[in-house]
């Protein structure tokens, strides 16, 4: 993986840059001695190369006896309980595997990621006549939204299976010793794994939340895992500031903040890294936007996007700036062919890979952004595959709790998450919430 900030240089001077690699320097030593703001939730940062042979063969092996079982998973869960794995999983399939008539894996959906009833009541009418099971991610078993969506899911699976083979097909990844879930799934004789007390939901893609799913999509966890490893060790505190991409992305971004650019866009060029581009939306969100701080984190599918906000970010508020992912090697190969009448005027393509129009529209675009004063950091992956998105998890999760530490917050908790549900539970006559249930309904 490598990473460009020249075209950041117009706008943020290289010494501006330079000038906070110490800071950064001395944020990335807070992660790696656990000495700083949220530090009981630092159990991510040393993860990649401590998961060892035994628990990959183990999630491999759960894998395989779903896989077995099932024509479709369920993957239960909300916010980083969900989009790690759907991340990965969307960028590594093929795109219109759903319309396949047979299938190497299970295919893979999900569920509790919304409080949708429609969604809920169309995934149940696809499942009634599927072998499925259910794979519920909750550190407590009672968060709302894959609360109600395990209710349904499991009465339904129970009574289209029985009970007895029902929880050989419901695997339950929660709390080591406590909460609902955890009572649920001693209770039932579910297979479990362990989500680590010190790995919020986030950063938890590279535990079992997120491996588990990944292995049941039939995917390399191991490979992904050796990515995230070796980008570890690229980014340590013993690697200089100028070889050190985690330092420098989160200085230069900082230093793009303080100059004004309020909002970040991520921009892809590849139609699978369109979750990948979710994931790092709630990663960054969450982990900065408080104390009325943090860069506010967008992001835009191209080219589909630049029929859509392009002309914003070319001609809009010069109040942002892009970070683009670009994919050197395609996994496919399509030429544009020669057409006799060239009524589309495009025979000055024929006989080019359609990789190459991409790369150039890529290229022709953030010249433009530059000329239109957008500055521009550059990431380059070799292909799409689970060593390179591994590397690319690590790098953002690293450069994420450098840059929340630069902006002086703590980047591991998530207070403002509670405000809506205290604000929901008091709406629905929660027991317990009688006292704000009479004061929110004088307010509307």
């Amino acid at each position: 993986m490598k990473l460009s900030i020249e075209k950041v240089f117009p706008f943020v001077s290289e010494k501006h840059i330079n000038e906070l690699a110490p800071s950064a320097k001395e944020c990335n030593e807070l992660l790696i001695k656990a000495t700083g703001r949220g530090n009981d939730f630092l159990g991510w940062v040393d993860l990649p190369g401590s998961v060892t042979p035994q628990q990959i063969a183990d999630l491999n092996a759960t894998a395989t006896k779903l896989r077995a079982k099932c024509e479709v998973i369920v993957v239960i869960g909300i916010g980083g309980s969900y989009l790690g794995a759907k991340s990965v999983i969307d960028a590594l399939s093929n795109s219109f595997e759903h319309l396949k008539t047979t299938h190497k894996n299970p295919i893979v959906l999900f569920a509790g990621q919304n409080i949708g009833e429609d969604y809920l009541a169309e995934l149940m009418a696809i499942l009634k006549d599927k072998q499925f099971g259910l794979i519920n991610i909750s550190k407590s078993g009672t968060t709302t939204e894959p609360a109600i969506a395990f209710r349904l899911l499991k009465k339904m699976l129970e009574e289209q299976i029985g009970k007895t083979e029902a929880k050989e097909r419901i695997v339950a990844i929660t709390d080591a010793s406590k909460g609902a879930l955890r009572k649920l799934a001693d209770q039932e004789g579910y297979k479990t794994f362990i989500i680590p007390d010190n790995v919020g939901g986030r950063f938890s893609v590279l535990t079992p939340v997120g491996l588990l799913p990944i292995a049941v999509a039939g995917y390399d966890i191991a490979a992904l895992l050796k990515g995230a490893a070796d980008m570890a060790i690229s980014t340590g505190v013993d690697v200089p500031f100028e070889k050190n991409l985690a330092e420098q992305y989160a200085a230069t971004r900082n230093a793009l903040y303080r100059d004004g650019k309020k909002i970040e866009i991520l921009v892809n060029y590849h139609p699978k890294l369109h979750f990948f581009a979710e994931w790092w939306k709630q990663l960054y969100g969450e982990s900065e936007g408080k104390e009325h701080k943090g860069i506010y984190p967008s992001a835009v599918d191209n080219t589909t996007d630049l029929h859509s906000m392009g002309q914003w970010i070319q001609e809009g508020e010069r109040i942002i700036f892009e970070t683009v992912i670009s994919v050197e090697k395609s996994n496919k190969s399509v030429i544009i062919p020669t057409d006799p009448e060239n009524l589309d005027g495009l025979n000055f393509l024929a006989g080019k890979h359609v990789d190459e129009v991409n790369k150039m529209a890529e290229l022709g675009t953030m010249l433009a952004h530059v000329d239109g004063e957008v500055p521009n950091m550059h990431i380059t992956i070799e292909k799409i595959d689970e060593y390179n998105l591994g590397q690319m998890i690590y790098f953002f999760e690293r450069a994420c709790g450098i840059s929340g530490y630069l902006l002086g917050i703590n980047p591991f908790d998530q207070p403002g998450v509670e405000a809506y549900k205290k604000n929901m539970f008091a709406l629905l006559e929660k027991p317990g919430f009688e006292a704000e249930t009479k004061e929110i309904k004088s307010r509307i």
